[in-house]
């Protein structure tokens, strides 16, 4: 078995279980998603909570708030890249509104079905769901208005396949606004190698320099990465927001031109 579908089984392993268990088990601990370990604890308010069904929150896995991070606005277009429960998806289909449409994209079939459940609970009809991997999007290139994603592209075994995706799948003018883990510094080699720590958003993270790097290597301009939450000083681990956008006019030679 090649490390990339290692990667992945691992990866898609986890999330089944944790959907399975409806957020009773943590994506990085023993206690429940959001509600105990450092990354992933008090994202949302509580207005934004009380918005959408208590399993979307239970399964949260996320590592900041995208949805307020790319200030979405009606009528807009957005993919949500590894939407598990929704509650990214739901609260930024409140925001666009009935004449925007907010695509949730997952790969693991248990997270999909208690999505659609959470949609169905919230009334969301400006939503649908895709069953799909972050490096092969099943949407058509210059589709999406803004791309989200909440702490799962450092789970992506191909990112550099992931970010070019991510470029192919945005219009021209288009943002793509994401939270994520990443690190400062050397990650060593046996961290790198733990599927638990890689499942767990700590050794497929990126660094800072790395990602702006491979966003610029897709096609990506105005590339920043804003740590905002760090996890002690020694460990090198913080999340960031990452913000991009795809050129309003994309030269021929660029990744994803003429998809």
């Amino acid at each position: 078995m090649s490390e990339r579908q290692r990667i992945q089984d691992a990866v898609q392993e986890k999330y089944r279980t944790i959907a399975r268990a409806r957020g009773a088990v943590g994506c990085c601990g023993p206690a429940p998603c959001g509600c105990g370990d450092p990354i992933t604890s008090n994202l949302y308010s509580d207005q934004e909570i009380e918005a959408v069904p208590d399993t979307a929150v239970a399964v949260s896995l996320g590592c900041g708030n995208p949805t307020a991070l790319a200030a979405l606005e009606p009528g807009q277009t957005v993919l949500d890249l590894g939407s598990g429960g929704g509650i990214d998806v739901l609260l930024s289909a409140r925001r666009v509104g009935p004449t925007g449409k907010v695509y949730g994209l997952d790969v693991t079939d248990e997270m999909l079905a208690l999505a659609r459940e959470n949609q169905q609970k919230a009334g969301a009809t400006n939503v649908e769901f895709l069953k799909g991997s972050i490096e092969a999007i099943p949407l058509p290139a210059n589709s999406v208005d803004v791309i989200i994603s909440n702490c799962v592209i450092n789970l992506a075994a191909d990112k550099d396949a992931a970010l070019r995706e991510a470029f192919r799948v945005l219009k021209p003018g288009g943002r793509f606004a994401v939270s994520d883990v990443v690190v400062h510094g050397e990650v060593p080699t046996e961290v790198r190698q733990s599927m638990e720590l890689w499942v767990g958003c700590v050794a497929g993270a990126l660094g800072d320099a790395e990602y702006q790097d491979k966003l610029t290597a897709a096609g990506f301009d105005g590339v920043s990465v804003e740590a905002w939450r760090e996890y002690g000083a020694e460990s090198g681990i913080a999340s960031a927001f990452i913000r991009a956008h795809k050129p309003a006019v994309t030269p021929c030679c660029a990744p994803g031109c003429c998809a």
